[in-house]
């Protein structure tokens, strides 16, 4: 496989979008080499439903488009960001037994550390945010390479060194 692929799409902040990045998720990682409904492959498929839902509910109509981008390095890590074009960054609020709603970046945070990930929340240059995640490659018939989990606790945005 190429030392470094990429994939994105853009889609409009509209709910019928989050099902089409989803497909477009793991579609691109099939194309990858990781079977849908591989252990990853559904693990990345529910982040990126929680973060482009949240792109769709969040933005209070402030970002009209959002934007997934998928990147694969060395066959060792991949990268999924979801951005929009509004500033506010999630917030980091404990989710009530009770509630809803509000799950998704618990939900999230969880998955990825559970992984072995990090998540990253940074601000783009035209005045909105990536939220992205960044977990390690294995795809099934490969071992996976134990690696220390990075803590994806504190305010958004903010990361923990490992080690």
């Amino acid at each position: 496989m190429a030392d470094h692929l990429e994939a994105s799409v853009t889609l409009p902040s509209d709910s019928a979008s989050v099902a089409a990045a989803r497909t477009y998720v793991v579609g691109t990682l099939t194309e990858w080499g990781l079977p849908a409904g591989a252990d990853l492959s559904d693990t990345v498929r529910l982040i990126v439903s929680e973060l482009a839902t949240n792109a769709v509910q969040h933005t209070f109509g402030q970002s009209p488009t959002f934007t997934v981008d998928l990147a694969l390095d060395r066959d060792e890590r991949l990268r999924v960001g979801v951005t929009d074009s509004h500033p506010r960054f999630p917030k980091r609020l404990p989710a009530a037994v009770q509630q809803d709603n509000g799950r998704g970046m618990v939900i999230i945070r969880w998955l990825t550390a559970e992984c072995g990930g990090r998540l990253r929340v940074r601000p783009t240059r035209e005045g909105g945010k990536t939220v992205s995640i960044e977990l390690p490659w294995t795809p099934p018939g490969r071992p996976a390479v134990a690696e220390p989990a990075t803590a994806v606790g504190g305010a958004a945005g903010e990361q923990k060194p490992s080690r």
